[in-house]
């Protein structure tokens, strides 16, 4: 049998879904090497820490663990989306392929690419068929905050949504789905609309709004579906702002987000670009999960940056 990739950096995150989903890892690399793949395995629990021997690893450079014997053919994550982010920023405008076993809370980016999302053994099939078949292009947002420059597949959020985030991610309790959920009630009771400065593709405009959202992927949170049109592969960013509404408002609201009916709605508005610039004081920004930084920041699309297996 000739292998397409013969060397397969996996880099696991053991603490993905709260650590409930440890064994994931463990089964990935089992079926890799069963397949006839030299696999480099590394886990570490710092996430810096995490990326650094990734770096090292598909470079083909000494880990503290195993010994990369070449440069990567492959990077395969094992994780949810806070792992995507890992691998798209590693292998941004690289000829190295990234590839997703989901075992996270959100698993938005597995979604928005048709990877099977909650069953271990359908997601490996997958694996092994993607490894066989040509990596296919993908855009990525391309974020600039400070002197930070971060790459993005799925959303980055701007207000409400990412206050939510902020909180969430200091919860340890409850797990799962159901954190975000309490989260979005807790923040819910300070929810105050913000005045932003956005600009899309050089037109500018004063914004008061409860969240704004630039996306390249459909959803967010474990299956929002905050931009239902948005594309991974159209050269376009999907700008979704909800403009103020009350608290009561926002509760009726919540659920359509689930089937992203909740575009008829008068306080949601949507708009296309390639370049989004975005100012507000007080605000903190989430992508894919993670955190970037604070407002301003300036947020591009890089068509076909990231080469992906799915």
């Amino acid at each position: 049998m000739t292998l397409y990739r013969r060397h397969i950096v996996v880099a696991i995150n053991p603490h993905a879904a709260f650590g409930k989903n440890q064994a994931f890892g463990d089964r990935v690399v089992t079926v890799l090497r069963e397949a006839g793949y030299d696999v480099t395995a590394l886990r570490e629990k710092d996430y810096d820490d995490l990326v650094h021997v990734t770096k090292r690893a598909i470079a083909g450079l000494p880990t503290a663990g195993e010994r990369a014997p070449n440069p990567a053919n492959a990077l395969v994550v094992v994780g949810g989306d806070g792992m995507v982010s890992l691998g798209v920023n590693l292998i941004a405008q690289t000829s190295i392929p990234l590839a997703i076993v989901p075992s996270g809370t959100g698993n938005d980016v597995a979604r928005g690419l048709g990877i099977p999302v909650g069953d271990l053994e359908a997601s490996l099939r997958h694996l092994l068929a993607s490894l066989m078949a040509p990596a296919r292009a993908i855009d990525l947002g391309r974020i600039t905050c400070g002197e930070k420059t971060t790459f993005f597949a799925s959303i980055l959020s701007a207000g409400f949504d990412a206050t939510v985030n902020e909180r969430a991610n200091q919860m340890t309790w409850p797990r799962g789905k159901s954190r975000y959920t309490l989260a979005l009630l807790l923040e819910l009771v300070g929810l105050q609309p913000v005045k932003y400065s956005l600009v899309v593709d050089g037109v500018a405009s004063t914004v008061s709004a409860n969240l704004i959202s630039v996306a390249n992927n459909t959803s967010m949170g474990g299956g929002m579906l905050v931009a239902p049109d948005a594309s991974l592969t159209d050269g376009l960013l999907d700008v979704f702002v909800l403009q103020p509404v009350s608290w009561l408002r926002f509760l009726r609201l919540f659920p359509r987000v689930f089937a992203g009916t909740h575009v008829s709605e008068p306080e949601v508005r949507f708009t296309r670009g390639k370049r989004i610039r975005l100012e507000a004081l007080g605000i903190v920004t989430y992508a894919d999960g993670e955190r970037v930084g604070p407002l301003p920041v300036e947020v591009e699309v890089v068509p076909g940056a990231a080469l992906i297996l799915y």
